[in-house]
C-alpha cells in the first residue's frame, strides 16, 4: 500500500490541477491574428471581480510606474491590463503545469505568450531573458507587458476613427493583437470576446489608477 501513495498523490495533484486550469481556456479577439502576436488571449471573466488579497495587481504598483515610465505608456493602463489578466492564479507551479497540457498558454502576471514576449525582448535590456523566467519574476513579467503596449503605441493610426480612446485601442491590441487593434481604430466592433475585455477594462480603470497613485 505504501508503494502506491506517490502514485496516488500524483493522480490527486493532476486532478486539482486540472480542476484548477479551467479558468486558463485561451480565446481569440475577431479572427485576424496579425504579426505582432497578442500578449494575452485571456477569456472573458466577470467585469470588475476583485481578485484575492494575495492576488491584487496593486502590490506591483511600484514596478508598473517605473516600466511605465521607461516605455513612455500610461501607468494607469498598465496597472488595468494586470487587472484584467489576474482572472487566474499566478502561481509558478500551477502556470508549468498547465503549460505542460497545453503549450501555448500564458506565462507571468500579464499572460503574455512565448511569441509576444521573443518579439517584445528583441533590442532591450531584457533580450538575454526568456519567456519561461516569467512565471517567477513579475518584474519582468511587467517591464515586458509595458514594452509590448509601447510597440503597439507605434502602429495606431495618427487618427483613429473608431469610437475608442488611445488606451483603450492598446488594451484591445494587447489582447487581440496589433491587426485587429488597427481595425477596431478604423472603425470595427469588437468580438464578444474583445468586448469582454474592454468592458472590464473599464469596471478595473478607476482602482487601477488608485493603484498607480498611492
Amino acid at each position: 500500500m505504501a508503494a502506491r501513495r506517490p502514485l496516488m498523490r500524483l493522480v490527486a495533484a493532476v486532478v486539482v490541477t486540472a480542476a484548477a486550469a479551467g479558468a486558463l481556456t485561451a480565446c481569440g479577439g475577431t479572427g485576424d491574428r496579425a504579426a505582432p502576436p497578442p500578449a494575452s488571449a485571456s477569456p472573458g471573466a466577470p467585469g470588475g471581480s476583485s481578485p484575492s488579497a494575495n492576488q491584487d495587481p496593486a502590490r506591483f504598483a511600484p514596478q508598473v510606474v517605473k516600466y511605465a515610465g521607461r516605455a513612455k505608456i500610461d501607468a494607469q493602463l498598465l496597472m488595468a491590463i494586470l487587472y484584467n489578466e489576474s482572472y487566474k492564479p499566478h502561481d509558478p507551479a500551477l502556470e508549468r503545469a498547465w503549460q505542460r497540457m497545453k503549450p501555448d498558454s500564458a506565462f507571468g502576471i500579464a499572460n503574455m505568450h512565448k511569441a509576444a514576449f521573443d518579439d517584445t525582448k528583441q533590442g532591450r535590456d531584457f533580450a538575454n531573458r526568456s519567456w519561461d523566467e516569467l512565471p517567477d519574476d513579475p518584474g519582468l513579467a511587467v517591464e515586458a507587458a509595458a514594452w509590448f503596449l509601447h510597440d503597439l503605441a507605434a502602429q495606431l493610426p495618427g487618427q483613429p476613427s473608431g469610437p475608442y480612446t488611445r488606451n483603450e485601442l492598446l488594451a484591445l491590441g494587447y489582447n487581440a493583437g496589433a491587426g485587429n487593434m488597427g481595425a477596431f481604430a478604423r472603425g470595427a466592433k469588437p468580438g464578444p470576446q474583445a468586448q469582454s475585455y474592454l468592458d472590464r477594462l473599464r469596471a478595473n480603470w478607476a482602482k487601477a489608477g488608485q493603484a498607480v497613485k498611492r
